[in-house]
């Protein structure tokens, strides 16, 4: 079969479309032939060595496909071949067979699409985790999500309405911040004189900050937290992590909180079936619906991460293999 291989850690440009022996599922484990792949940002920072997961290279970068059930180990039973379905693994995902722990492989509804599906796991799952567990975000709160216009921005966005609260996008360009109003937000803000219109639009400050973004906009939000507010920690898409006095967290009286989707998958896998439960009744009602930015082949797997981390694309991108 085709895959996209991590020869070595580095540029993206680095990896190489080639052909690998194809996966055989273990007792557990569950082969999907993918009609479609999800990429993500933290894909983009693990081929170049900069996440947490360092695994051995060679290895093939992926973290989601969607698709049809080839072959299952003797010891599953809630999925069978011929089923459609949609997996999360750890690496692996930029493929066109797709092995994935039994655990978190999920069948797919009649109304769900193989790419609306691949959204749904990681960038959906973080901005869900993230603001049910993380933030208890509470109807009628007021949530400002940075990075409004990316794949987990867009989600955050879409998640918060659906829970009822006040929405506030903020993106870098006027494409992005009409693509966050489409998405359901009830405004959208530039960075460029962020401070200013939260000082003069929300005096009482914001309850829920979500976080993927770091760097400057990280230091106005959090001098714009109301009291007992919560604000997020998701990733640094802007390369710089920020620092925060402590003496503002105990000022204001709110909470700093780390989200870290990877570790809650692994350690509360109920929890997390129980969001995606929830995830996939919202697109079955037509609550929540993901934007897919764009489809490309897998051969151009190395093109659509860049366009990634260079921050240009708005909503979900999509491997065809």
């Amino acid at each position: 079969m085709k895959a996209v291989v991590c020869p070595e850690y580095g540029p993206v440009s680095n990896l190489d479309y080639r052909d690998v022996a194809d996966p055989t599922p273990g007792p557990d484990e569950v082969v999907i032939r993918a009609e479609a792949i999800g990429v993500n940002f933290p894909d983009g920072l693990l081929v170049q060595g900069l996440y947490q997961m360092k695994p051995e290279t060679p290895f093939v970068p992926g973290m989601e496909a969607a698709g049809v059930v080839e072959a299952v180990g003797e010891a599953v039973t809630h999925v069978k071949k011929g089923d459609r379905a949609v997996a999360l693994v750890d690496i692996g995902g930029y493929a066109e067979k797709v092995l994935a722990p039994a655990a978190k492989v999920f069948v797919l509804p009649e109304t769900m699409a193989c790419d609306e599906a691949c959204a749904l796991m990681c960038a959906w799952g973080t901005a869900h985790h993230a603001l049910r567990q993380r933030a208890h975000l509470r109807s009628g709160e007021t949530l400002m999500v940075l990075g409004g216009a990316g794949s987990t921005g867009m989600a955050a966005i879409s998640i918060g309405k659906a829970i009822g609260a006040r929405v506030i996008a903020v993106a870098s360009t006027d494409e992005k911040r009409a693509a966050c109003l489409e998405a359901g937000a009830d405004s959208a803000l530039p960075y460029d004189g962020l401070r200013e219109s939260l000082k003069r639009d929300h005096p009482g400050g914001i309850d829920v900050v979500f976080d993927p973004v770091g760097g400057a906009a990280f230091d106005v939000a959090a001098r714009a937290m109301a009291r007992n507010g919560r604000l997020l920690v998701v990733g640094f898409a802007s390369g710089e992590i920020p620092k925060l006095p402590a003496n503002l967290v105990l000022l204001k009286e709110f909470s700093l909180v780390g989200v870290f989707w990877g570790a809650f998958t692994a350690k509360e896998p109920e929890v997390y079936a129980a969001n995606n439960r929830e995830l996939f009744a919202w697109h079955s009602t037509g609550l929540i619906k993901p934007r897919i930015d764009e489809r490309r082949p897998l051969s151009e797997a190395a093109a659509a991460l860049q366009r990634i981390l260079d921050r240009g694309a708005i909503g979900k991108t999509i491997l065809i293999p």
